[in-house]
């Protein structure tokens, strides 16, 4: 992948809905506690660590962030970004310094879908559950990001 950016866009996951809990501020549930060390093991496995990350304000996109990067050998640095937390990721992606090669978004439904849809084309996943990760390979800068391929995708219940 010589010459290419690589942009990460990963789902939180599975997240508690308990009641009198603002939106923001719920939690991981056991399933996710469980499935996301799984998708740092899984980046760390197939070479797609990235070397910064922006992530939702929301404690569940944070949480799931901080059990991913406990998989990996040397965490890159985070940005906890509120634009990530129903906002679009695309405009997030576009803004990145150039020096950046690996970038990964940590955000929430259903915004990871409809950037992996404008990335990749309409139905190149069929769904984005909690948890997941999707991988593309970038061609020039991050500020003319209009379309990349799939060059990988992680489901936490295939693993």
């Amino acid at each position: 992948m010589a010459g290419k950016r690589l942009l990460v866009v990963l789902r939180h996951a599975k997240s508690a809905w308990p009641e009198g809990v603002d939106d923001h501020e719920r939690p991981l549930g056991p399933r996710g506690l469980r499935d996301a060390p799984k998708a740092g093991r899984w980046l760390r496995e197939h070479g797609h660590v990235p070397g910064l990350v922006l992530c939702s304000t929301a404690r569940r996109t944070r949480e799931t962030w901080a059990l991913v990067a406990g998989e990996l050998p040397e965490p890159p640095p985070v940005r906890y970004d509120d634009e990530l937390y129903g906002g679009d990721l695309l405009a997030v992606a576009r803004r990145t310094s150039s020096d950046v090669t690996r970038l990964a978004l940590v955000g929430h439904e259903p915004s990871v879908s409809e950037l992996t849809d404008r990335l990749a084309g309409a139905g190149a996943v069929d769904r984005f559950p909690t948890g997941a990760i999707a991988v593309f390979a970038v061609d020039g800068e991050w500020g003319t990001l209009e379309a990349a391929p799939l060059v990988g995708f992680f489901r936490p219940r295939e693993h």
